[in-house]
């Protein structure tokens, strides 16, 4: 009876379907920061100058002592990456599925990860200035606390006892410190990037979800897009560090920036290319992408962090 065994031409049938397995697709932050093309083994993606201030004139047709520039010139250096995939010819023959399509989808998306991980290194990293190659010097960002004079960095701590995620409180702050160096938030966009638990702590925060404290609802469609003027990307990525209670308690670093306040060079925007590998045995598919690309902060006045208690862990996503 057919109860008793396997009926003889029963079948196994697969998908055609190749899915991606959950990752952050392609970059969150390339169009929310300065960009531009380059040559060469550095770059200077600009020249800055520093405020003066007027004088009094020194007297009724007295001599006149001029007020020199201080110029300071901001460099950015280049990073290859590359991603090689091959694709058997014999393995080819035996699958019904052509994964060739995906593969160039899965490439994209690292290399959206690599501009978005660059940029989130260079809001804290080490920036070089200087005139040229033989008189650099590195500028390290300050990790005093926005309630000291000259703070870049709102403390997990504030507004409470002991350190805590994120609040509004600490977003007024952090508001209060970008104005406090003159950043013009009208023409020169904040951008707020947060983990899934900073959003998690607004959400559970009745000023971010009630309309009382609002002329318009803050949620779009249940996801927070912007508040207090802040544009809010959500993103894994972001680094962490040991809190303030000790133990092994830590930190997300949230970052909050203006546009102009990171910069993301391109030497090399990705390429693909596809080519069959006479060289080797099959004759594979080679899909090859690469890219070249570098950024660097701006001005520290221009990037703020903020530090939030986050047990959630790093990205899932390499």
């Amino acid at each position: 009876m057919a109860s008793e065994g396997l009926f003889p031409i029963f079948t196994t049938q697969f998908s055609t379907l190749l899915e991606l397995k959950l990752q952050q697709q392609g970059s969150l932050l390339r169009s929310l920061v300065r960009e531009g093309a380059h040559v060469g083994k550095m770059a200077s993606p600009m020249q800055q100058m520093a405020a003066v201030a007027s004088r009094a004139p020194a007297g009724r047709f007295a001599p006149m002592a001029r007020v020199d520039q201080d110029f300071t010139r901001r460099w950015v250096f280049p990073i290859d990456k590359e991603l090689p995939q091959m694709f058997d010819t014999f393995d080819e023959l035996r699958t019904i599925v052509d994964p060739k399509g995906e593969a160039s989808t899965n490439a994209a998306n690292a290399f959206g990860r690599d501009w978005d991980d660059e940029i989130i290194r260079a809001a804290f990293g080490t920036a070089q200035i200087g005139q040229d190659a033989n008189g650099l010097s590195a500028e390290t960002f300050s990790t005093s606390t926005t309630t000291q004079q000259g703070g870049f960095v709102v403390p997990d701590n504030y507004g409470a006892s002991t350190a805590v995620g994120l609040t509004v409180a600490k977003l007024i702050e952090l508001k209060r410190a970008m104005r406090h160096f003159h950043n013009n938030l009208d023409l020169d966009p904040p951008t707020l990037i947060i983990g899934s638990q900073q959003e998690a702590d607004l959400l559970g925060q009745v000023q971010v979800v009630s309309t009382e404290f609002s002329d318009h609802p803050v949620l779009v469609d249940g996801n927070l897009k912007r508040f207090l003027g802040f544009n809010v990307i959500v993103s894994e990525r972001i680094g962490t560090i040991a809190a303030t209670t000790g133990g092994s308690a830590v930190d997300r670093r949230c970052i909050a920036f203006v546009r102009s306040g990171l910069y993301l060079g391109i030497w090399r925007d990705m390429t693909n290319r596809i080519s069959i590998r006479n060289d080797l045995s099959g004759e594979p598919y080679q899909l090859y992408s690469m890219h070249t690309f570098g950024a660097t902060r701006t001005q520290p006045g221009k990037v703020f962090e903020v530090d939030c208690l986050d047990a959630t862990g790093a990205d899932i996503t390499p």
